[in-house]
């Protein structure tokens, strides 16, 4: 297989991000620093089977397995059994053909990071943590997996080590020359903060990456939602207003439904 990703794969991955990662208080701004817009028509196109439909599938499965019982590398036969037990939302199932493209792949990291959700699903939560880790050992700067292994932090109580984390991604960035997305990271880390009601911490990060990346919608709108949560509608406002201007058309009537929601707030 080409180094090129299947596009089917990245929306099961934003599916999977969507529905898992719930570490986000403040799920627009999630999206954004993934670099992918999770709306209300991508969740539409989670369909549910017939059972003509899913004892069809199971058939292809079969299939798959024949194949993979002779040529147990063969790439047509790991993703289209993947496939299928995504379909299937059987996740144990799809563990056994992510670890195997995920080791003969490990430049497609879309795999690795399927793999780690798949096993924080089924609660393997120190196989997910080996694989987010993997990821981050060789990029330490992969926003998925850094989003990832945050949940799996704050699912086990361990939100210091999340932000500790975090932090020390940032530094890096600072220090060495790399391809760390540090506003991202930073935005990931304001997050956080924000689940972690530590609101004031997570202001100040917005305000500075709002000074410095005067273009970008995403501190904005991030600073506005976090003043709605502290109950100060009319001081969000403006922000929204602002940050509604700064965004690409792809987001624009998700931030206007959040402004009429604070335009209904008294």
């Amino acid at each position: 297989m080409s180094k090129k990703r299947s596009s089917w794969i990245y929306v099961v991955l934003g599916i999977m991000l969507f529905s898992l990662i719930t570490v986000s208080a403040l799920p627009l701004v999630g999206s954004v620093v993934q670099g992918q817009q999770f709306s209300k028509d991508a969740e539409r196109d989670v369909i549910v089977l017939s059972q003509q439909e899913l004892t069809k599938l199971e058939a292809e499965a079969d299939g798959y397995q024949t194949v993979l019982a002779r040529e147990p590398n063969n790439d047509t036969a790991l993703n289209g059994l993947l496939k299928i037990r995504l379909q299937q939302k059987d996740i144990e199932g799809a563990i056994a053909p992510l670890e195997k493209l995920a080791k003969l792949h490990p430049e497609q990291t879309e795999y690795t990071i399927l793999l780690a959700q798949a096993k924080q699903q089924v609660t393997d939560y120190e196989g997910a943590a080996a694989a987010y880790n993997q990821i981050l050992a060789a990029h330490p700067g992969d926003i998925y997996a850094l989003g990832g292994i945050t949940n799996l932090y704050l699912m086990q109580d361990l939100p210091e080590r999340a932000i500790a984390l975090l932090q020390k991604t940032i530094d890096l960035a600072k220090e060495t020359a790399n391809n760390i997305n540090q506003e991202s990271v930073e935005l990931l880390l304001g997050e956080l903060y924000t689940n972690q009601q530590r609101y004031n911490e997570a202001i100040a990060i917005y305000d500075q990456l709002a000074q410095v990346h005067q273009d970008d919608f995403r501190p904005i709108l991030a600073k506005a939602l976090v003043l709605e949560k502290q109950g100060e509608p009319q001081a969000a406002k403006p922000l929204l207003e602002q940050a509604y201007v700064a965004a690409p058309t792809t987001y624009k009537d998700q931030i206007s439904n959040i402004m009429a929601r604070l335009t209904e707030t008294p």
